[in-house]
């Protein structure tokens, strides 16, 4: 079971993810709502604890981003002090699947987790988003401003490449073994696909998501994020 814990109590994050860990299952962090629904929105997760007072963003709008503008069905396990009706009502409403109150019982946790995740393991689409571009990873289809793009296989690759380690840079090793594996193309390989991929998802739109890192290798982010 894959898990992405969003909680910024740090002591409260490392015993979950103990826990969990020792039991086999592969547990992400995130210390904020902004990062949390980032990593929740380019990655598959079997489920999600999501704490509901966290800085940047709230618990309630990173479950209702990722339900309502990601699209993103991942079983959400919402955690939180405050245990009146309302909250847990508002909590679900915002799109979460549980509700624990803190202070919780590890081995409940883990067993309410268990049972998300089961009901969390029919067909999702796998959806990749960064600013206003998206990619069906199921679908193979490329939207940037609700416009469709086409791109030839070595695109999808790396534009997949890419988006998968946004905001980090992919340096051109990377990007070369991930298209190509061991049969490595001449220098100038990566370098043009990259030019024909700026060409279709940036050139036509207002802000580029392609940067260059000379020396190293590319990186695509957010405009506002580009000095980040």
């Amino acid at each position: 079971m894959r898990v992405l814990v969003i909680e910024d109590n740090s002591d409260i994050a490392t015993n979950i993810g103990d826990y969990l860990e020792d039991r086999g299952n592969v547990v992400d962090f995130a210390g904020d709502g902004v990062t949390g629904l980032h990593l929740a929105v380019v990655h598959d997760f079997d489920v999600i604890v999501l704490d509901l007072t966290l800085p940047g963003m709230d618990g309630l709008e990173v479950a209702r981003k990722l339900r309502h503008e990601a699209h993103k069905q991942t079983p959400i396990l919402m955690l939180t002090a405050r245990d009146a009706l309302e909250q847990k009502l508002t909590g679900f409403e915002s799109g979460a699947d549980d509700y624990m109150t803190k202070p919780f019982a590890l081995q409940e946790l883990a067993a309410r987790l268990e049972v998300l995740a089961r009901r969390g393991k029919g067909p999702q689409s796998r959806v990749l988003k960064v600013a206003d571009l998206t990619f069906n990873l199921d679908t193979l289809t490329v939207n940037r401003e609700g416009k469709a793009i086409q791109l030839n296989p070595i695109g999808l690759k790396l534009l997949q490449a890419l988006m998968e380690a946004s905001p980090s840079v992919v340096t051109r090793q990377d990007l070369e073994q991930k298209v190509w594996g061991e049969e490595l193309p001449d220098s100038d390989s990566l370098r043009v696909h990259i030019h024909g991929l700026r060409a279709a998802i940036d050139k036509p739109f207002e802000k580029p998501l392609i940067h260059t890192r000379h020396g190293i290798g590319y990186r695509m982010v957010e405009p506002d994020a580009v000095q980040a």
